[in-house]
């Protein structure tokens, strides 16, 4: 139970103040936020060291360009204090609650976690699959995040004779959605962030009112007020957040251009939820789906079967690129195959078996030792 405790205004309007709330108002009057709390667990120089060790190497996985990955610095005791993820006291140094829930310390948070589950249809009625994720809470979103790319359609755009993979929702903006709801939730407040797919959108939501001067419109315009300032600043530093306030808009422009139903933001009184809505996608002639609903093609023309369409990639352009690639190696392999033409190794076996089909190539020996002949091809 969340205990009524009084009234707040937020957003021009007058609503029930629940403990948490309190809570969460007095360490704001007190330019303090929940994450920066000390708590009694005194930190070794070890446990200091592996704990920037780790954050280190997250963030280096994350990061987006060679360059990014050269300039990237490991931080150490004196950024973790400007951070305020920990403190020190007489000569020591202490934990917060923040650095508590970046270590995967959840004994005193069991509301912590991520639950995602897959629905079928529209509603929270029939569960295909779910799974609950805890731990170190970076470590939660990249679960988190696995788990939905796991459970959408997987396609391809293509450029030239190169086979781009695509999902049908933007990655950016999934990723997005979980990182805003882990950093943003309020850990005082009862409930754990909540990840939902069904047939016709992406479902996330996050313990926590918003900020009393926050607003929709305000978050759409690009304006953020940060409930967990040390856990965001550690997020920033793994490049899990670029700039403060960037994310809403960025959510957008992204879905805006994958044509995409507008996200839906939702202030549910006590919880956050934003709605990122799918829709029915086309496929090409090897049964790659196309998120965009180009049919296999850059221009969104019709040139997946061979006879229309002006700069498709034909079906017959890929088989006469195989046989090429059979002609100058014939002992390639799919790997090899898919590597060359940018094709998945699901559609170099499909596709190799037609070709064997027809007559046109013929595979001589076992898998591993054998060779392709090319037998017939005009």
């Amino acid at each position: 139970m969340n205990g009524i405790l009084g009234y707040i205004r937020v957003s021009g309007t007058t609503r029930k103040a629940a403990i948490y709330q309190i809570q969460e108002m007095t360490l704001s009057a007190r330019n303090r936020s929940f994450d920066t709390e000390k708590v009694a667990r005194e930190l070794s120089e070890n446990e200091i060291n592996t704990f920037c060790d780790r954050l280190y190497h997250h963030a280096k996985s994350l990061c987006a360009t060679e360059e990014a990955t050269n300039t990237l610095r490991r931080i150490g005791i004196s950024q973790l204090l400007s951070f305020k993820v920990v403190c020190e006291m007489d000569g020591k140094y202490y934990a917060t609650n923040g650095y508590q829930l970046l270590d995967g310390k959840l004994d005193s948070y069991p509301d912590a976690t991520i639950q995602c589950a897959v629905f079928k249809g529209t509603t929270r009625n029939i569960f295909i699959t779910r799974k609950e994720f805890s731990g170190c809470i970076d470590e939660e979103i990249e679960s988190a995040f696995t788990f939905v790319l796991e459970h959408i359609n997987l396609g391809a755009r293509i450029d030239g004779l190169v086979r781009q993979d695509i999902y049908e929702l933007p990655i950016r903006t999934i990723r997005e959605m979980l990182t805003n709801a882990v950093c943003h939730r309020s850990y005082l407040c009862p409930g754990k962030v909540q990840v939902a797919l069904f047939d016709d959108r992406l479902e996330v939501t996050s313990p926590g009112m918003l900020d009393k001067d926050l607003t929709i419109e305000k978050m759409k315009a690009g304006i953020s007020k940060i409930r967990n300032g040390a856990i965001a600043k550690v997020f920033s530093y793994m490049n899990m957040i670029e700039a403060w306030g960037t994310g809403i808009p960025k959510m957008f422009e992204e879905t805006k251009a994958y044509g995409l139903q507008e996200p839906e933001l939702q202030d549910m009184g006590s919880d956050f939820r934003i709605n990122l809505y799918r829709k029915e996608l086309t496929t090409d002639f090897y049964g790659v789906i196309d998120p965009l609903g180009t049919n296999g093609t850059k221009d969104g023309t019709n040139g997946t079967n061979g006879t229309n369409g002006t700069g498709a990639v034909k079906k017959w352009e890929y088989e006469e690129k195989l046989i090429a690639l059979i002609q100058e190696n014939d002992k390639i392999t799919q790997k090899q195959m898919s590597k060359k033409t940018g094709l998945s190794i699901r559609t170099i076996k499909r596709m190799t078996v037609e070709l064997q089909k027809s007559g046109k190539i013929l595979r001589v020996g076992n898998s591993r030792s054998g060779k392709w002949e090319v037998k017939d091809f005009t």
